[in-house]
């Protein structure tokens, strides 16, 4: 294999990634397009496409368009794929044959190569060889040029995160046996057993300190080292800066570093909505409006959008303008607060920013199970943290940090001809139960809705 990009083996045999099975679904099908996946920087594309092909190809040819520049002169004359084929393999010095139907191409960082994205239709219409890519800004606004031509129809698209709860579960020895139970437990309505539930607590609150970026998790399941952690979180959001500097246009460098850095602030329990008068006294829609967009095509951030009325479906009643914003990996978020939060999270001892915390714990885990996000506030006092169609019905989520009060389920579901709200799902530091009409969950059992 010539050209590959050398993998740890600890990670390897440490991370399970779901990305695995979408990838061997990929291969299988017959006459399969070139893959690009699409996530954040740092969540693990690489390695997972990496250790896919390694497991599953002959010949691998891998080019990194981000550390080698000199490769995109592979595709800067004729796209024949015969002649990019001979390039690469001056390129890279490769002298053994590129078997049809075992050869993997890796085009990693597709978009510092806008013609490697246009080569992608040849190879599609030559089909001998598998094309697999991965990027990181790929449609970010003002990212520098675009493909001359985007091969529409001649590609498929992945997103991929960073590790969910499930994936992290795996990393802390958690196996299918004890998720198996919890799922009968929802099923069946039922108390999860005390020793599950209490290990399951514990492993809730650490995901939401240490997140799913691969890196940070493989630190933490080593050496259960926070302060570690941390310092590996920090630089991760260092280097989305660093992005935002180096690849934003001019006049949007320093309103995309002000936007992002503004999220922790709102996230605040009193603010119902994204303001972006909380990013700089006076601004206005129409100069951070694209600064919002670049962090979120970026992947970093995800929004939820309030609801006009919380039915189905949610996108038709959708208002465009008026949303909240989470961050993606709830560890990055959490990295983002105070020094001692984490201590403070891990001792269930929060004040009032507690709920902004559990809220984003949640759009980490809605997200990551490829869910969009809604939510439901009127000015009437009527507010639902989160609106999700579950088992093929509008469902409301409340999202508690203890086992609390919930007037705005109780209100919706007195009233389901006015609201459309049939069934109601409150997350709790509890277990689970079922009063009023309102099912009671273990927030930890997010994952399995």
């Amino acid at each position: 294999m010539i050209g590959q990009k050398v993998v740890p083996k600890s990670v390897s045999n440490m991370l399970k990634r779901k990305i695995y099975s979408e990838l061997e679904k990929w291969k299988r099908q017959p006459g399969h397009k070139p893959l690009i996946i699409h996530g954040c920087r740092q969540c693990g594309k690489t390695f997972s496409v990496m250790d896919f092909a390694e497991k599953n190809y002959k010949q691998i040819l891998y080019l990194n368009f981000f550390e080698r520049k000199d490769l995109q002169a592979v595709f800067a004359g004729s796209l024949n794929v015969d002649d990019i084929m001979l390039n690469i393999s001056t390129a890279l010095r490769v002298n053994s044959a590129f078997p049809v139907g075992e050869t993997c191409l890796i085009f990693d960082e597709i978009q510092e190569c806008p013609a490697a994205r246009t080569s992608l239709k040849f190879f599609m219409l030559d089909g001998r060889y598998d094309v697999l890519c991965t990027g990181s800004l790929l449609g970010v606004r003002g990212y520098r040029e675009q493909p001359a031509s985007i091969p529409v129809g001649y590609e498929t698209h992945l997103n991929m995160y960073p590790l969910d709860f499930e994936e992290f579960l795996w990393a802390n020895g958690i196996d299918d046996a004890v998720i198996n139970r919890l799922k009968r437990c929802l099923d069946e309505r039922v108390p999860v057993p005390e020793a599950i539930h209490q290990q399951m607590r514990q492993l809730l609150l650490r995901y939401m300190i240490v997140g799913g970026m691969p890196e940070v998790v493989n630190e933490f399941v080593s050496n259960n080292h926070m302060g570690l952690v941390l310092q590996k979180q920090r630089d991760i959001v260092e280097t989305y800066r660093d992005d935002m500097i180096k690849y934003a246009s001019s006049e949007m460098k320093s309103n995309i570093v002000d936007c992002f850095d503004s999220i922790p602030r709102q996230l605040s329990k009193e603010n119902k909505k994204f303001q972006y008068s909380v990013i700089k006294k006076g601004a206005r829609a129409s100069k951070y409006e694209n600064c919002l967009r670049w962090i979120e095509d970026a992947g970093i951030i995800r929004r939820c959008y309030n609801l006009s009325i919380p039915q189905l479906p949610y996108k038709g009643n959708s208002i465009p303008d008026v949303f909240k914003v989470y961050m993606v990996d709830t560890g990055l978020f959490v990295s983002m607060l105070d020094d001692g939060t984490q201590f403070d999270i891990l001792q269930r001892n929060l004040q009032t920013y507690k709920g902004a915390i559990f809220e984003n714990l949640v759009a980490d885990i809605l997200t990551k199970n490829n869910r969009p996000l809604y939510y439901f506030h009127k000015d009437n006092g009527t507010e639902l943290d989160f609106l999700i169609r579950y088992n093929n019905a509008s469902t409301a989520l409340e999202v508690k940090a203890k086992n609390g009060n919930a007037k705005s389920l109780k209100t919706v579901l007195a009233y389901p001809d006015k609201y459309g709200v049939s069934q109601a799902i409150k997350l709790v530091d509890g277990n689970v139960g079922f009063e009023n009409g309102i099912l009671t969950l273990p927030s930890y059992m997010t994952f399995l809705l």
